[in-house]
């Protein structure tokens, strides 16, 4: 018996083995008898055909094809004896035997990686150093008191955007005629809304109830044509709008009895109602950049360490996304969904699922990160008195559900918090700087 493993990639190798005829005779004769088993000729009853007559008939066939059976019999003795721990379904490469000869086989094979994590600390990170602005803060008063605003009719669009029309949309050619087979649509524009026009904006104003006027809207975008080359669109398209109703937003007073209101009696002022958004927006802000801090130390200790998947388990999670965007597209009412498209869209993903499971199971392996009885009754006090629910209630949930795991994500990413630099940086300036590098 010879055998070589030969190492195709981190995840992939393959086993070359090379057995004497006398190592596997007795094998070859037993999958043969097994095989005639199942044959009947004239004269004789199904199994009962003497080999000899058999072997006049078939020649060697019966035992070359017994071969692959004895050879992946073969694979999985090599693979116990010297712990290959395949996963997946291993693949006949090659087979060569002639009887009375040596038995000679390839199987290429899946396993998981042996894997030295490398540069997971001692990394810089730059994350946006978000600050709540005073104009941010205004945008959610203007929200709360357009939420709390009333409408009464208007004969006339004013000078400000405080405004609702209910208008009838054409489509116009470059001549100002009504665009070919073109149908009127009726609508309401909200000329307070920031995605409406300006010149929409502009146009409207002074106009009464029964007047109309004009705007037009340029489409520019860069498509892929059929051939995968880049295309230019840069159309313009002109519109008439008939005016048939008008309606002002009439705002209330931001008083003590609307603050009240909607805070739930929480605070009173008008400052103190400020100093209460500009907290829930910088907390939104936290949390956006705590899962921005995340993502990139995954993607930087991906990139310090990659390695080729086995494709195995990239297909399971890649059966899983594409299961889930198919639900999405059910959903949305999409009928036509492309699996071909969708998986190669996602392979990416599924191959950085894989490779951050297997990196960061080395790294907590490594660092001896564990969730001890300790955490998860002191992770259950605080929760008891949030929810007042016992103790030994909650522990017992944490234990039967996954939730160990996610306290072990959270220790991990505590861990490269403490171990690697985080650098705030201008918004603006890093977003510059990731679009020049992903281009």
């Amino acid at each position: 018996m010879e055998i070589k493993i030969n190492e195709i990639n981190t995840s992939e190798k393959e086993v070359e083995a090379t057995f004497s005829y006398d190592e596997v005779k007795n094998e070859i004769t037993s999958e043969v008898q097994k095989q005639t088993k199942n044959i009947q000729l004239p004269g004789f009853r199904k199994g009962k055909v003497p080999l000899p007559m058999l072997k006049k008939m078939y020649g060697d066939a019966l035992e070359i094809e017994a071969s692959e059976k004895v050879a992946n019999n073969k694979f999985w003795e090599v693979a116990k004896e010297k712990e290959l721990n395949p996963i997946g379904q291993p693949v006949l490469k090659d087979i060569k035997f002639n009887p009375g000869k040596d038995l000679y086989f390839k199987v290429q094979y899946e396993t998981y990686p042996q894997l030295e994590v490398k540069d997971y600390t001692g990394q810089e990170i730059e994350i946006p150093d978000f600050k709540v602005k005073d104009e941010d803060v205004q945008k959610e008063v203007e929200y709360i008191l357009k939420a709390n605003s009333t409408k009464e009719k208007a004969d006339v669009v004013a000078d400000s955007k405080d405004y609702v029309l209910d208008v009838e949309i054409t489509r116009l050619d470059e001549k100002g005629e009504v665009f070919q087979d073109s149908k009127p649509e009726k609508m309401q524009i909200d000329l307070s809304n920031e995605n409406v026009q300006k010149e929409i904006v502009e146009n409207a104003k002074g106009k009464k109830t029964g007047e109309s006027f004009n705007f037009s809207f340029k489409d520019e975008r860069t498509i892929k044509g059929k051939d995968g080359k880049e295309e230019k669109i840069d159309e313009t398209y002109y519109y008439k709008a008939d005016i048939n109703g008008i309606e002002k937003t009439v705002f209330p007073e931001l008083n003590e009895e609307l603050i009240k209101k909607v805070t739930k009696d929480k605070v009173s002022t008008e400052e103190q109602l400020r100093e209460e958004i500009k907290k829930d927006i910088q907390s939104f802000y936290d949390q956006k950049t705590d899962e921005m801090l995340n993502n990139k130390m995954v993607s930087t200790i991906i990139k310090n360490n990659d390695f080729v998947p086995p494709r195995t388990l990239v297909n399971n999670v890649l059966g899983e996304l594409v299961k889930h965007e198919e639900e999405h597209a059910k959903k949305e009412g999409h009928k036509k969904f492309d699996k071909t498209e969708a998986a190669k869209m996602l392979t990416p993903n599924a191959e950085n699922e894989v490779k951050w499971y297997l990196l960061k199971s080395e790294i907590q392996k490594k660092e001896e990160l564990k969730v001890s009885d300790d955490d998860l009754k002191e992770l259950a006090e605080k929760d008891a008195e949030k929810t007042g629910i016992a103790v030994d209630k909650l522990i017992n949930y944490y234990k039967s559900s996954n939730f160990g795991e996610k306290l072990i994500d959270k220790k991990l990413f505590d861990f490269f918090k403490e171990k690697n630099t985080i650098k705030k940086v201008d918004p603006e300036k890093l977003a510059k700087t990731e679009n020049k590098e992903s281009k």
